[in-house]
């Protein structure tokens, strides 16, 4: 690995910051003061940074309250991302976990671990639970035609999964998905005839949207929450 790559990853300093502390002469490699970013290290190498000795942080995992407007995306040319909320983090690495439309609220998991990301939004894996406003009142059949699944438009031959609908109000309800297709509940509403007013994102994966936290605010998660995405051990 380069050694600014290295030190990026074990403290919170960004490429550009390391760069800096190298020509500041702060950084050692077994004791012997360096300036090249790009040195190869070997497993074997001792980094310090101001004779502190530096290791490789664990991955990290993080949940963040969408706000609206903001896109789920690590970068975007004209709009605020989700990772542009998670002030004083180093960003490499991390990626959003399910995306969430921009006109859309709610739970986003963020993460630099691909494999535990892949758990929480592989299809039928894991449940996600979202609570949504329609225009218009709910008709009767429309939890028994998402649980049926629903062929949607442009994907008439792949019906959806099924989906668990609970009406708790006129125009309002909780859904449960197994999958994340492209704005899915938005087009499944559209396909009994009703229009998404409003929609957040409450649960994935049986991770809850901490309620503490107030919309553009993130927390990182606790160990009980990562190991709900993490297959089940079998005596």
């Amino acid at each position: 690995m380069r050694l600014d790559k290295f030190v990026a990853h074990a403290t919170p300093h960004s490429r550009s910051e390391v760069r800096r502390l190298l020509k500041s002469g702060r950084l050692c490699v077994n004791g012997e003061s360096v300036r090249d970013a790009g040195l190869g290290l070997a497993d074997t190498d001792v980094v310090t940074l101001d004779g502190a000795v530096l290791v490789l942080r664990g991955p990290r995992y993080f949940m963040l309250h969408k706000p609206l407007g903001v896109v789920s995306a690590t970068t975007d040319g004209g709009h605020a991302t989700v990772l542009d909320l998670l002030r004083g983090v180093e960003r490499d690495g991390l990626h959003v976990a399910g995306r969430l439309d921009a006109d859309s609220t709610g739970l986003v998991l963020i993460s630099d671990d691909g494999t535990w990301s892949h758990r929480v939004m592989s299809p039928g894996r894991h449940e996600k639970r979202y609570r949504v406003r329609t225009a218009r009142p709910i008709s009767p059949d429309t939890a028994p035609r998402f649980a049926a699944g629903l062929a949607l438009r442009g994907e008439e031959d792949q019906p959806t999964r099924p989906a668990r609908l609970e009406q708790t109000g006129d125009c309002e309800a909780l859904v449960w998905l197994q999958e994340g297709r492209y704005h899915q509940l938005r087009r499944m509403f559209a396909a009994v005839g009703n229009h998404v007013e409003s929609l957040h994102r409450e649960a994935v994966a049986g991770i809850e949207l901490d309620t503490a936290l107030a919309a553009g605010e993130w927390r990182a998660l606790a160990p009980a929450e990562i190991a709900l995405a993490l297959p089940t051990a079998t005596p």
